[in-house]
């Protein structure tokens, strides 16, 4: 029933913007070969699940990851079998030609280890550690104070990455006493929140006064739920300039894990938060660990702030499209992709941004496809087997018979050298006859 209540229009503030927030300006930081923050482009990590001591494991993990296209990889460094595994990982990775920066995980002896191995000290290209757990009491000064110094002198990065889990407990005491001494009390939640915010900023500015400078400072502060992340980050972005690391601490696996990681950081992304993004997803046992690297740069590319292999839109099938041959070729084109962009990448720069369509029926088919660089509309349920191929917007030849996905990628070879190769025309020039 209608009771005459109208609805007032949004505020500015409430409405949803059609466009990206400018990057917000953060210090940059050189991470071996990466840079992030600043004007750079928002790097992707991720972090392996083996045994560090198990060197050839390791070696093959890493390298794995950094083919599937980690920019950083996170290696956990907790005794000190696995420290001094740490520089033969390097060396057999860079002897493999691979050279992405690997990140050292401390926790409560990282001071010990690093001061013991100095080689592994040199090899890391950045440590991260825990203000919740590198010490506890009157040695937790000392020992966050020893890794700075250990930075300072092998010239490293540190991340100082705040975890809810392992929160400085001291420090969430002494805010809910103070919180409830107030005249009007927070909910416990904000003061955790804010907990979380001045053990990462409170830390930072401790490593600064050790010495450490704002362009080796990185910081982080993880939690598991979407609105928690988003308003904790939210506080940070407006309270420092250090480089921030995006990121769920337990994302979960599975769908929940991708949709969950995907709803937190694009929020912040959209606002122009962040630096750096890590997708922590549970694995299946035996599981493919790259996938957490293929959803990080799948949502940075689908926002539109970075371009690492070629979109293929194909639209969900319907009644109209219940033979599946459409289904078959968004497969293939997909495996070609994955397959191919190792050499696409070395021989056709700028292919990355290349898009394309696999459609299922005559009907949304033609106008998807006119929307790709290239682009094919299949047949659907009774038509006969006869696909138009769409380049550049037009049509330009149909595709009939048994070989129409193998002609279909052929196309799409073609027309990535024309393009992209060194005798690249325009796209608009490039027609293929009927």
């Amino acid at each position: 029933m209608d009771d005459g209540t109208v609805n007032e229009p949004m505020t500015p503030s409430e409405q949803v913007s059609s466009r990206l927030a400018p990057r917000r300006p953060a210090t940059a930081v050189c991470i071996g070969n990466v840079v992030m923050g600043g004007n750079h482009p928002i790097v992707v990590q991720s972090m392996t699940n083996t045994d560090t001591a198990d060197i050839a494991a390791t070696v093959k993990q890493v390298a794995a990851l950094a083919r599937a296209g980690s920019e950083l990889v996170r290696i956990t460094v907790d005794r000190d079998e696995a420290a001094k595994a740490v520089p033969h990982i390097v060396e057999k990775l860079r002897a493999q030609g691979i050279a992405v920066p690997l990140v050292g995980d401390f926790h409560y002896i990282g001071h010990k280890l690093l001061a013991e191995n100095p080689a592994t000290a040199q090899a890391l290209d950045k440590y991260r550690i825990n203000p919740g757990n590198v010490g506890f009491k009157a040695k937790k000064d000392r020992q966050f104070g020893d890794i700075i110094e250990l930075a300072m002198k092998h010239d490293k990065p540190v991340r100082i990455g705040v975890n809810w889990g392992s929160l400085d407990q001291e420090l969430l005491t002494h805010l809910m006493d103070e919180n409830a001494r107030s005249a009007e009390p927070k909910d416990a939640r904000e003061v955790m929140h804010e907990a979380i915010v001045q053990s990462a900023l409170l830390s930072a500015q401790r490593a600064e006064a050790l010495g450490l400078s704002a362009d080796k400072i990185v910081i982080s502060a993880k939690v598991s739920a979407v609105q928690d992340l988003i308003n904790v980050y939210a506080m940070l972005s407006r309270r420092c300039s250090y480089a921030l690391h995006l990121g769920l601490t337990e994302a979960g696996m599975g769908s929940k894990g991708i949709v969950a990681s995907t709803a937190a950081m694009s929020v912040l992304l959209q606002h122009g938060i962040g630096d750096t993004i890590r997708v922590s997803l549970t694995p299946e046992p035996g599981g493919d660990r790259t996938l957490e690297v293929k959803v990080a740069q799948e949502i940075l590319q689908t926002m539109g702030l970075r371009s690492f292999v070629p979109i293929v839109a194909a639209c969900p099938g319907c009644g109209r499209t219940t033979s599946t041959v459409f289904q078959e070729l968004a497969r293939d084109v997909e495996t070609m992709i994955r397959e191919r962009m190792p050499e696409w990448r070395r021989n056709y720069p700028g292919v990355e941004t290349l898009n394309l369509a696999v459609m299922g029926c005559i009907v949304n088919g033609p106008g998807e496809s006119k929307h790709a660089d290239v682009g094919i509309s299949l047949p659907g349920t009774g038509e006969q087997p006869a696909a138009p191929v769409f380049i550049d917007g037009k049509k330009v030849l149909t595709l009939r018979g048994p070989n129409i996905a193998a002609e279909f990628k052929q196309i799409v070879e073609d027309y990535i050298a024309r393009r992209f190769g060194p005798l690249a025309q325009k796209p608009e020039k490039i027609r293929v006859s009927e």
